[in-house]
């Protein structure tokens, strides 16, 4: 897996500070929970930096700094980091809300231009996933802005939010097939891996049980 260059921790959190004062919101603390799990998983797994993951964590979302937007903070993320210099990042903003990226299947309807849709699709038929983009599609389905999650409880928080259509379910099918993949790597459940799931899955603390 040929790696390109990534900011440094200092400087993904720098990002991170800079984005959350142009567009302040719960997307931030979403991204430093993505961060997290990627990190947790990664310690197990044989071929992932748990730093590097960390930092792709962190920025996976740092697009949002444009503004409050739908799926097109994908595409503003991109071109953000490529001009920082870290394309290998901007790669990552634009794979995290594309589990099966044959169909370019998204929670939400494309809110961009239709040139940026078409750089969008041509990049991904271009690529292939590698670590690194699936296990932060994976950290993004199981992270809420409040902790972790089972996976069910955040695509329903989507849901809710964006509507179901057609794709919905190969959506969904696509996640399902990425944990299994990383939880054979690992040979773990990550839900074993990830702190605080039921609490934040249902809201309960240890003293209910």
């Amino acid at each position: 897996m040929e790696l390109q260059p990534i900011p440094s921790y200092a400087q993904a959190q720098q990002y991170l500070v800079e984005a959350e004062f142009y567009n302040p919101g719960p997307w931030v603390q979403h991204s430093i929970i993505v961060a997290q799990g990627a990190s947790l998983i990664a310690e197990r797994h044989p071929r992932l930096d748990p730093q590097r993951a960390y930092i792709l964590g962190c920025l996976h979302d740092i697009g949002q700094r444009a503004g409050v937007h739908g799926i097109r903070h994908i595409i503003d993320g991109y071109r953000f980091m490529a001009e920082e210099g870290y394309p290998g990042v901007g790669r990552i903003c634009l794979t995290h809300s594309y589990p099966a990226k044959d169909k370019l299947i998204a929670a939400s309807p494309w809110d961009g231009t239709d040139e940026d849709l078409d750089f969008v699709r041509d990049y991904l038929q271009r690529i292939e996933y590698d670590d690194y983009d699936r296990l932060i599609l994976l950290c993004d389905a199981v992270s809420l802005p409040s902790g972790f999650s089972l996976m069910e409880k955040r695509l329903v928080d989507v849901a809710l939010r964006y509507g179901v259509d057609e794709h919905t379910v190969a959506r969904w099918q696509g996640f399902f097939a990425i944990k299994s993949e990383i939880e054979s790597a690992i040979g773990i459940s990550i839900y074993r891996i990830l702190p605080g799931v039921v609490e934040h899955t249902f809201g309960w603390t240890d003293s209910l049980f």
